[in-house]
């Protein structure tokens, strides 16, 4: 990117001298790749970049892992995704019940997992559905093929979160939005657009070092005009109309609930739930799966940084007692996640 002034993306960083300015990274890859790629050394003093809810592991409510491992106990086979192996629920984690003879594969996608349950018909197989708007689709399609093919012994324990409440409840944490490139290639860039409506201002934000110096350099020039924008920095993946295909599938399959998001309660209509027709395939139900509230550990403060409010080294906890190879919260397991980012970068130097 060059101004008018034919400035490179990072003059224009290098050469802000504006007021504070608060970007909050909505998704937990820009937080790493940014990290990753020098880019915060760029910076001026005066921009803050601060890590938010984008994180699909990190977001993930401990009463989440608590459920798992009640099916796991139950005789379940649960399917997953690698990070949330090591996430710690209210006592344990899914890695120390397979230590305890538990059935805990790890598999690349949701239809990965249905394949397993077809080649293990004596097994009962579930898989844990989490991720943003993003990652649904696939689950939603491998429920559809699991009821078209009969498969019985197949189900899904949903977590799955979506972004546009998220935003409102976020709404005034930072003055700022780098918005999550791969959720608004689903969903298209309305949403956005219609938070400059509500006084929200940001950026679309690709995944390379220009992408990344570009949309940066967008949000400083465009706040020092006073008024709330949006700027797709993404077009190259993020059409306005995001991808409708995809976007029907999740509704044919899934329909919104209230769900709880780690760090920021419940926020209304921001889950999603298997539709009625696809109940069979719903763990809780199929299992009768009882009430299960779980309880995170008090001195961890995932909670404050998934919502801005302090840094990653700002916890007593990290670097100590919470580290990648014994970590207390899930901002430091999962490969998205800000404490990860911090400690692997050395975020708790800047």
């Amino acid at each position: 990117m060059s101004d008018a002034k034919g400035k490179t993306a990072a003059q224009v960083l290098a050469d802000y001298d504006g007021p504070r300015l608060r970007i909050m990274e909505v998704c937990g890859t820009h937080t790493h790749e940014i990290f990753r790629l020098g880019i915060r050394k760029l910076l001026p003093p005066q921009v803050d970049l601060i890590s938010g809810p984008g994180c699909p592991v990190c977001v993930t409510q401990v009463g989440f892992i608590d459920e798992a491992l009640w099916l796991a106990d139950q005789g379940v086979t649960i399917t997953t995704f690698g990070d949330l192996v090591r996430v710690p629920g209210t006592t344990r984690s899914l890695a120390s019940a397979r230590a305890d003879g538990a059935r805990v594969q790890v598999v690349y996608s949701p239809l990965d997992a249905l394949e397993y349950a077809k080649a293990h018909p004596e097994e009962q197989v579930c898989f844990l559905s989490v991720g943003f708007e993003t990652t649904v689709p696939a689950s939603c399609l491998a429920v559809e093929q699991a009821h078209a093919q009969g498969v019985e012994n197949f189900s899904l324990l949903v977590a799955n979160k979506t972004m546009p409440n998220a935003y409102a409840a976020l709404k005034g944490s930072a003055d700022v939005f780098l918005y999550p490139g791969h959720v608004h290639a689903i969903t298209g860039t309305s949403l956005c657009e219609e938070l400059v409506e509500q006084g929200v201002s940001g950026v679309l934000a690709g995944f390379t070092a220009k992408e990344l110096l570009t949309a940066l350099a967008v949000a400083v020039t465009k706040a020092q005009e006073g008024e709330p924008f949006f700027v797709n920095a993404y077009p190259r993946v993020v059409r306005p109309e995001g991808t409708p295909a995809a976007v029907e599938l999740i509704e044919r399959v899934m329909e919104p609930c209230d769900t709880e998001w780690r760090g920021l309660g419940v926020i209304p209509q921001s889950g999603l739930r298997l539709r009625e027709a696809y109940a069979a395939f719903d763990a809780r139900k199929k299992f009768d799966m009882p009430h299960i509230e779980g309880k995170a550990n008090p001195a961890c403060r995932c909670g404050e940084v998934l919502q801005g409010h302090c840094k990653p080294s700002d916890c007593p906890l990290f670097g100590k007692v919470c580290t990648p190879q014994s970590p207390v919260g899930a901002c430091m397991v999962s490969g998205e996640g800000a404490c990860s980012a911090y400690y692997q970068y050395g975020g708790d130097l800047l």
